[in-house]
């Protein structure tokens, strides 16, 4: 009996995660009694008694190496924020690369990251990005950082300013923008990182790293002291009047509302939401049968979205359209994140009736960092109600090894209740993945989850199987080489062969930032007949790693019967330090093509910032297939970012995506306070 103690206890100490090498990085954040000016420089008595993090560890280039540059990060907190502090060394800093955008990732710049794990949970996370003007990126992940809603929007302070020694920022977040746990001694996950473009250096605090998005990865911020806020109403009331062509005048208001039951659970009202301002869906080349993802933009959807993501996805909130107005409570309680939606959908037209949308979600910690969850989506119209159901799971056994599970049902007007199932085993490092994937729809399983979910198909026993490898070879020729390759087959219920599919990819990056690519796929479908799809694709690019660059694509194969041929470009470049650019490019062609899909599709975003809360966008596309042009744009104030703001939008056609639109030439003048 002894014996098999130990071996259970030797086998367990083997495959469960250790988290002991992280030890070492422990900060203990100074509690200051007054709050520190942000201009970015950090010349107060707070900063100097403030503990001090540096020796950032590289994980791309050279990972494991100490960062080229030096970098210094100083914490400190009071009742109301938690302040952090960088001062940032370059030899050279007229040679940075600024990014002016807020919330345009700030990717391929110099710029800094605070990755706060608020519950100390491995599983979710909150993260704020700024560069040496101050401007903000900020998100959320979660599934132990494997999954990123980039969307997410918060209330936070930063400022950055160029000194001698290179650049130094400051960064302040209320503790009312992030949920936690009030009380004394409270730890923290945290993490820290800087990018380094001119080196495309990307070094972390803590490290080596395996996967720099894991938050097991990440080190401590022990011995918080925090007070339990007074509970807090916020109202962000707009006005908005519609001028369109060949219509009377509109005016519309609406509410947004939030009220706080804890620091880690708040409550969310929106009456009338406001939706036709929205960024609009970028048309893209689709050569399947399926349905496109289209990533959620409106506000009242994005609170906790990450939440609902799953392998099969049971609730996508794009099902919802217009609304009449809607309820949810989120947060975490212990152990226990949690999600209640309702939203009551306008009907589509003067025949098409109202529809109620409900979903619940609870993701429940177990273990050290995995997860298992339970999701309920329900659409209820005329009485009658379609949806879906399920469970899920994500099992981490090591930092690398992974086994994600699922089990839903759906139920509604196609017919029977029917049954989804998948089963995914994966090992992901730095430098390597591989996974199995087994994927069970039945029949009816998408055409009643498709009500409120997102399956692109359904009546399918699917295998899937994946792997990746990245080298870095050093020398003065290649940066990085990347070997990927995937393999699908499924078949019918009634065992029918449906699909294969293989493809393979190889990647170079060269040390002078160019960047070559070579894809080939090979591919089966059965619809009304069988069809053999193959598509070859080159591509080059310069600086593909960072914001301002260059790609060219070309494609050719066969399609449906179709010969194609499909090229794409796309640039981004800074004009000035102010004025961003973006073109992308698409060109199909198909011989023969009955269904007229050739097309040019065009697109470009040009972005003027006066400052960094008042900028001037331009958004216009075409899609020569649906003739559709359209136009959007926006000159904004953002006087209480992100959300108490004065806008002015001219637009022309839809926003929507694949639909050409009837607007007229329309402009709107929106305003919204926060109380």
């Amino acid at each position: 009996m002894k014996k098999s103690i130990f071996a259970v206890i030797v086998l367990l100490n083997l495959i469960w995660p250790s988290f002991a090498d992280n030890q070492l990085f422990m900060a203990l954040p100074k509690k200051i009694l007054s709050q520190p000016r942000i201009d970015g420089l950090l010349d107060e008595t707070a900063w100097s008694e403030a503990p001090l993090v540096t020796d950032f560890i590289q994980f791309e280039p050279q990972k494991g190496n100490p960062a080229t540059v030096r970098t210094e990060v100083r914490i400190a907190y009071d009742d109301n924020h938690i302040y952090f502090g960088f001062k940032c060394y370059d030899p050279e800093p007229d040679k940075l690369v600024l990014g002016t955008r807020r919330d345009g990732l700030l990717m391929g710049t110099d710029s800094v990251t605070v990755m706060l794990d608020t519950f100390h949970d491995m599983r979710t996370a909150y993260y704020f990005r700024t560069n040496p003007l101050g401007v903000q990126h900020d998100g959320r992940v979660s599934d132990n950082g494997r999954v990123a809603d980039t969307n997410w929007d918060g209330i936070w302070e930063s400022a950055g300013i160029l000194i001698p020694e290179g650049w130094s920022a400051e960064i302040a977040i209320p503790l009312t923008t992030i949920k936690h746990r009030a009380g004394s001694n409270q730890t923290w996950g945290f993490q820290t990182s800087r990018y380094f473009p001119r080196n495309l250096e990307k070094s972390f605090w803590t490290g080596p790293l395996e996967d720099y998005r894991k938050l097991d990865g990440n080190g401590t911020l022990n011995g918080l002291d925090l007070t339990r806020s007074a509970l807090r109403l916020q109202f962000i009331p707009y006005g908005i009047s519609r001028f369109e062509e060949g219509k009377k005048t509109a005016l519309e208001a609406g509410l947004d509302a939030r009220y706080d039951f804890t620091p880690s659970v708040s409550s969310h009202l929106t009456v009338n939401p406001d939706f036709a301002t929205v960024e609009a869906d970028q048309e893209q080349v689709n050569l399947t049968r399926f349905e496109l993802h289209l990533p959620e933009k409106r506000n009242f959807f994005l609170e906790g979205n990450d939440i609902y993501k799953q392998r099969i996805q049971l609730f996508y909130s794009r099902r919802i359209e217009d609304i009449y107005g809607g309820a949810k409570v989120y947060g975490k309680i212990a152990s226990s994140e949690f999600a209640v939606l309702s939203a009551q959908a306008k009907g589509g037209g003067s025949e098409e009736e109202s529809a109620n949308f409900t979903v619940f979600r609870l993701k429940q910690d177990v273990l050290n960092n995995s997860t298992f969850g339970i999701l309920a989506a329900n659409k209820m119209k005329n009485g009658r109600n379609q949806g879906t159901a399920g469970l899920d799971t994500a099992l981490y056994f090591t930092k690398t090894f992974k086994f994600t599970g699922q089990l839903a049902v759906s139920y509604g007007d196609a017919g029977r209740t029917d049954v989804g199932l998948f089963l995914r085993p994966s090992f992901d490092s730095s430098s390597f993945h591989i996974h199995l994937r087994y994927t069970y729809l039945g029949r009816d399983f998408g055409d009643n989850a498709n009500a409120v979910g997102f399956i692109r198909d359904d009546n399918r026993h699917e295998l899937d199987s994946a792997i990746r490898k990245i080298f870095w070879p050093g020398g003065s020729l290649f940066d990085r080489i990347e070997y990927s390759s995937n393999y699908n087959i499924y078949w019918g219920m009634d065992k029918t062969l449906r699909s294969w599919d293989i493809w393979q990819a190889l990647i170079f990056d060269l040390r002078n930032k160019l960047s070559f690519k070579l894809r080939h796929e090979e591919e089966y479908k059965l619809y009304e007949k069988g069809f053999r799809n193959r598509e070859t694709q080159f591509t080059a690019g310069y600086n593909m790693r960072e914001w301002e660059s260059m790609v060219f694509s070309y494609s050719f194969g066969k399609n449906f019967d179709s010969d194609f041929s499909l090229l794409g470009a796309s640039m981004s470049h800074k004009l000035t330090n102010d004025l961003s650019l973006t073109y992308r490019l698409s060109k199909l062609y198909l011989n023969p093509d009955p269904d007229g899909q050739s097309t040019w599709i065009h697109s470009l975003y040009a972005t003027q910032y006066f400052h960094k809360d008042l900028f001037l966008r331009l958004f216009f596309q075409t899609n020569l297939a649906i003739d559709k042009r359209n136009i959007q744009i926006v000159f904004a104030y953002r006087f209480q970012p992100p959300f108490g703001l004065i806008q002015l939008v001219y637009q022309k056609g839809t926003g929507r995506f694949g639909e050409k639109g009837d607007q007229g030439h329309t402009l709107f003048f929106k305003i919204a306070y926060v109380f």
